[in-house]
Order: structure tokens, then C-alpha cells, then sequence
């Protein structure tokens, strides 16, 4: 499947001219606008039919990272053609899905719409903040990169470790270390484009849609924990 998206050419650019990288960040603003449609549905889709809510913790988190690992290999591997943005999409959805459960118990509250619409704001004011910040920026950032997956990666390790250790502080310390690194992967993210580092318009929106989905996530988690403590 080689066609292309109207008005896209999710091919790498090189680092090229300053019109080829803001050509490649227009599309990626587009196309991530666009992936947002699928995620609402997906949520929609999770809620209705209580998806997660029938997933033991074991095999929801297999079928989380089993489901994540698969579509980022094929939008990876497809990401020069018409495929690699359907993928994208589909991507979009499932993750949509896999936070149905989160979005749902926030929504059961007496004030979860609310709570919802301002994690919403929060992570739309932090993207906001980053595209900002990236612009301005004149340093190279590339360096982050490697601190930002090690940091992933025990934050990580410490998220599974507390499925079973069960302590709220922790919970509560994690949820705002982890909205604190995805805000700098997303400063990150946004950088690369800038600077002409990443240079497909695909993957860089699956990149900057999984910043957006994580502190989206953990900031809703944290407003979730203030209100039900409100009750």
C-alpha cells in the first residue's frame, strides 16, 4: 500500500531546508490533530464495552505492551507510505482503548467531566508550553535523549513495582515525576523536528502522540486521586 495522504509526503526530508522542517512540522501538527478522533472513539469503544474492565492486571498489561510494541514496529517499518499513517491511526485508537479505564473512573466521580476537562487543559497548556519553549531554544538538545529513556525506563520499573507494593505516595510521587519527564520528551520531541533531527512527519507524531497520551494520563491520574479524596 503506497499511496500517499492528501497534502502529506511522509517521506525523510534530510535535515534540509528551514521550509522542508516546517513542512514536516506542519504535517506532524496535522496528522496529530488528527490521531486525536480515533482516540476519543477508542475510549468511547473501551467504556461501552468495559475492555479493560474484564483484563485481569496481568494480562491488561501484557495486552497493553504486547499491542504498543506491535504498532510502533509497523509504523516504524511502513513509515514512508500510506500504510504508516493508517497504522498511526489504528495506534491511536488502541491506546484510546487501553485509557478507557482511567477516563472512565475519573468520569464515575461527582465532578469527573470536570477533572477531566481540566487534565485536558493542563496537558493542551503543556504542549503549548513546549512548542513555545522548543522554538526558542538555540541550544541542541539531542543529548537528552539518552537521560530521557533512562529515566523512562525506572519510572517504568517503579510504576510495576507498585502495582504490588500498593503505596499512594508513591503512586502520587511517580504520577508527577512521570508528567514531568513526558513534558520533557515532548520539549525533546519538538526540538528534533525543529532542528531538522527527525525527519519523517509519521514518526515524529507517534513520538509527540505518546508525550501528549502519557502526561495526559498521569496528570488525569493525579486529578482523579484529588477528587476522589474530595468525596
Amino acid at each position: 500500500m503506497n499511496e500517499r495522504v492528501p497534502g502529506m509526503t511522509p517521506v525523510d526530508l534530510g535535515m534540509g531546508s528551514l521550509a522542508q522542517r516546517n513542512g514536516v512540522l506542519r504535517n506532524t501538527y496535522a496528522l496529530l490533530a488528527l490521531s486525536l478522533v480515533p482516540t476519543v472513539l477508542g475510549v468511547w469503544f473501551g467504556m461501552a464495552l468495559g475492555v479493560r474492565q474484564n483484563l485481569g492486571i496481568g494480562l491488561s498489561l501484557l495486552v497493553f505492551f504486547g499491542g504498543m510494541m506491535a504498532f510502533m514496529w509497523g509504523i516504524q517499518k511502513h513509515r514512508n507510505s500510506g500504510l504508516g499513517v493508517a497504522l498511526l491511526l489504528g495506534f491511536t485508537f488502541f491506546m484510546g482503548v487501553m485509557l478507557s479505564r482511567l477516563v472512565g473512573h475519573v468520569l464515575g466521580m461527582s465532578n469527573g467531566a470536570t477533572l477531566v476537562g481540566y487534565a485536558f487543559g493542563t496537558t493542551a497548556a503543556v504542549f503549548a508550553g513546549m512548542a513555545v519553549l522548543a522554538s526558542v531554544i538555540k541550544r541542541d538538545l539531542s543529548g537528552m535523549g539518552k537521560f530521557l529513556m533512562v529515566g523512562s525506563i525506572l519510572l517504568l520499573v517503579a510504576m510495576l513495582a507498585n502495582i504490588f507494593i500498593g503505596s499512594t505516595a508513591l503512586y502520587l510521587t511517580l504520577g508527577v515525576v512521570g508528567a514531568g519527564l513526558f513534558s520533557a520528551y515532548m520539549l525533546y520531541d519538538l526540538k528534533q523536528i525543529i532542528d531538522g533531527g527527525e525527519t519523517n512527519y509519521v514518526m515524529a507524531t507517534m513520538h509527540l502522540y505518546l508525550d501528549i497520551f502519557n502526561v495526559f494520563q498521569m496528570v488525569l491520574a493525579l486529578f482523579g486521586f484529588a477528587g476522589s479524596s474530595d468525596d
